[in-house]
């Protein structure tokens, strides 16, 4: 498992170089000049001259690529164009209300789907399940940025239960998380459904039945944990897809996290910041998938990851 282990976290770097170059060349063909956003639209040419020869930015987009790349191996994300601050400096700040989104957001994923997951399977066919599919259908067809102004207006505005946006209290998460999980759980709602009709449906759950046990029973001792390995799955990339998708989010409830931060330093045109970000959240990504896999194990010892690589 060690060798597995480190041959993906070694697959992470050119993964992540890999993005961060597309995005690179990408947001230099992004209307705007940071120089603008500096200095303003009035200043001389001179001065716009100087500073971007002080930022780099004088030189072709491949060379600047080159040395942002060469300073990222040496640990160095460099500093940002308009907060004049180190780039780690300002994604470390961001990362725990993002990684706090997420997390909330999974477990409001969790609580929906379970109880609907094993319901709609328990009952196929009859009318809970119907209720169950149609919630989850629901849950995938509404998107976020729909979602979380209208449980703002209802919530916040009409019932004045709930803060309207950032982050403080307990109360604060519970609209972004309602709106970052609820297409989660609809996702988790009918893999659950599936998984355990599947598992049901096989011979060592009908032994199970046939020796005496409850339904409960055969659940419980026999089901869920074989039923449990495409849902990690699902969930685990769907994690990944989370703090990627909580841009959006961020941006509605004026949350402090990475999203927010990224989409100030693109409107800023704010390159190191931007790759920073990019960077990072490539990275989680690939990780979280890693460690979706090294979970295969443990819920069932006879998968082995080499064999599940080849």
């Amino acid at each position: 498992m060690l060798v597995y282990f480190f041959k993906r976290l070694l697959a992470i770097i050119p993964v992540a170089l890999g993005v961060v170059s597309i995005v690179s060349i990408l947001i230099h063909f992004i209307p705007g000049d940071p120089i603008d956003q500096i200095l303003g639209p009035y200043a001389s040419a001179e001065d716009r001259s100087k500073l971007e020869m002080k930022l780099g930015l004088d030189q072709p987009v491949h060379i600047q690529l080159k040395n942002y790349i060469s300073n990222v191996a040496k640990g160095d994300l460099g500093e940002s164009l308009i907060y004049e601050r180190e780039v780690s400096d300002l994604i470390w700040e961001r990362i725990p209300p993002t990684l706090e989104l997420a997390f909330g957001a999974m477990l409001v994923a969790f609580f929906m789907s379970l109880p609907l997951g094993v319901m709609a399977a328990v009952k196929a066919n009859s009318w809970q399940d119907f209720l169950a599919m149609t919630v989850a259908l629901l849950g995938v067809s509404i998107p976020n940025f729909w979602l979380g102004p209208l449980l703002i207006l209802f919530f916040s505005i009409e019932l004045d239960l709930l803060p309207v946006s950032e982050r403080g209290g307990l109360e604060s998460y519970i609209l972004p998380c309602l709106t970052l999980g609820t297409s989660l759980a609809a996702i988790l709602t009918r893999m659950i459904r599936t998984s355990i009709l599947e598992n049901l449906s096989l011979d060592y759950a009908r032994t199970a039945y046939s020796k005496g046990c409850s339904r409960w029973q055969v659940l419980k001792n026999h089901i869920f944990q074989n039923a449990a390995i495409p849902v990690v799955t699902i969930a685990g990339l769907q994690f990944g897809a989370l703090l990627t998708g909580s841009i959006i989010t961020e941006k509605i409830f004026d949350w402090p996290g990475l999203g927010s931060l990224l989409i100030e330093a693109i409107g800023n045109r704010d390159y190191p910041l931007v790759q920073g970000c990019v960077l990072l959240f490539s990275s989680l990504y690939v990780v979280v998938n890693l460690l979706t896999d090294l979970s295969y194990s443990f819920l069932d010892p006879r998968i082995s990851l080499e064999e599940k690589k080849s």
